[in-house]
């Protein structure tokens, strides 16, 4: 009867295609509809996105296959995974580092996904606002971050296939019918060749070391590799699964959207605001978009559903992050679902109040500063965003590629992902067990490098 209990409490998906759903979703967020565009803007346009794909092509995917084999292989959240698969207390702090990135990311990302939710609100009613007064307005922003936080944790107590699955497989169709819709709009606008041709058609003398790493970069946020996320949902996997199949599933759901959201973006800012400067930074979804909506017929209709389809993003992605830290209460503290998703949802609740505050200039959360491997970082937000959100997913990456390729037996992780795909095998099986082994760390370690200062790049936090 324990047994019984202890898998009801952990669950498993009811089909291959409610994990797709889940974990494309999880992939899915504000990564690619908030922070791509204004990364392709920043970055050459075109260059960017091509550099892109070829980063998600050979160095995300492989590492999304790592991910999920492990996970499966184990049963366990990042931290069992690990330990279970015969890793010593060095490995497992990927794992620990897993969960804390989580919770962290969910606590600050949930004040972005708070501010959609106003934006939706605004939009509806048609009412312009100030981005810069809105942000720094607590008693607009702190309810709305704590009533999105609110919602993940709803869906998060349904369990694996009653909460999680079920919400994505409402969650992704509409997210992709809203988009389509959105992007549709935006590139039959008068004047939208200009910015498709800025964004499709890449300029190859822009591509340069800095590109390149900030590409990579963010393939890594979008596919949501190094965050356990992976790990988790695929401790949820029967093994008749076809991991690889639903790992190009998730790859090009996750790539798709983010190419759509550039869809959404550029034609519409060239042919509505044609002196506008694309590299607005962070602020081009938030600043930018709502004048473009506001000089579109219906606009605020189409603003409105742009700021839910960012919302619905975001949700997918946070409901996620929450399950991490409460697998692991599950798994290794044996506490309830309840228990667990209640008590990591408040304290993200209570933790995401200096992120909030922190966009309050002269407040004391917005001037703290820190010098991190030669970054200047400021602000609770900048620090968390960069210590979490980028620096520690990047090292979780390069700890699980030398763990499966190094510590273990990659042929392990190589022969659980031919479990329900017989055809991984001979140049493909070859292929994968060399990238996650030499490719993948060579490349991760530049990256981090590159982190620290080493060739002097700017990173943008």
């Amino acid at each position: 009867m324990a047994v019984n209990n202890e898998t009801e409490e952990r669950g498993e998906f009811g089909s291959s295609l409610g994990f797709i759903m889940a974990a494309a979703g999880s992939a899915v967020g504000l990564g690619n509809i908030w922070r791509f565009p204004y990364l392709v803007g920043e970055n050459g346009g075109g260059a960017f996105v091509f550099v892109y794909v070829l980063c998600v092509l050979f160095i995300a995917l492989p590492l999304l296959l790592n991910e999920i084999a492990l996970g499966r292989k184990s049963g366990k959240n990042p931290i069992g995974a690990i330990r279970d698969t015969g890793g010593n207390k060095f490995w497992q702090t990927a794992g620990v580092l897993c969960v804390l990135v989580c919770f962290f990311v969910f606590s600050y990302y949930s004040v972005i996904a708070g501010w959609t939710v106003g934006y939706i609100i605004t939009e509806i009613i048609n009412v312009p606002v100030d981005f810069a007064e809105f942000v720094q307005t607590p008693l607009y922003v702190i309810p709305l971050t704590f009533l999105f936080i609110l919602m993940t944790i709803l869906i998060v107590l349904g369990g694996v296939s009653g909460g999680i699955e079920k919400a994505s497989k409402f969650l992704m169709p509409v997210l992709f019918i809203i988009i389509i819709f959105i992007a549709s709009r935006a590139v039959t606008l008068e004047g939208a060749g200009a910015g498709i041709e800025y964004y499709l058609k890449p300029d190859f003398s822009k591509i340069n070391p800095a590109v390149v790493l900030q590409a990579l970069g963010q393939a890594f946020f979008s596919m949501s590799v190094g965050w356990g996320l992976m790990i988790t949902f695929g401790s949820y996997l029967p093994k008749k699964s076809n991991i690889v199949q639903s790992a190009g599933w998730i790859a090009g759901m996750d790539t798709s959207v983010a190419l759509l959201g550039g869809l959404m973006v550029f034609p519409a800012l060239f042919a509505l605001l044609p002196g506008k400067d694309p590299a607005a930074g962070p602020a081009l979804v938030f600043d930018v978009l709502p004048q473009v909506f506001a000089a579109m017929p219906g606009g605020h209709i189409v603003g409105a559903l742009f700021f839910l389809l960012l919302m619905v993003a975001a949700l997918t992605s946070t409901i996620s992050m929450l399950e991490v830290p409460v697998a692991y209460m599950i798994d290794d503290k044996k506490w309830g679902r309840k228990k667990a998703t209640w008590t990591i949802g408040i304290a993200a609740m209570v933790l995401s109040v200096p992120s909030a505050l922190s966009q309050i200039p002269g407040n004391f959360f917005a001037n703290l500063h820190i010098n991190f491997f030669g970054n200047k970082l400021e602000g609770f937000f900048g620090i968390m965003d960069f210590v979490f959100g980028t620096f520690a997913v990047i090292v979780i990456c390069l700890m699980l590629a030398l763990y499966t390729g190094w510590a273990s037996k990659i042929s392990d992780y190589a022969d659980e992902l031919k479990l329900g795909a017989p055809n991984f095998k001979g140049p493909y099986r070859a292929a994968w067990m060399f990238f996650v082994k030499w490719i993948c760390p060579v490349v991760i370690i530049l990256l981090i490098l590159n982190l620290v200062g080493v060739f002097g790049t700017e990173q943008a936090a």
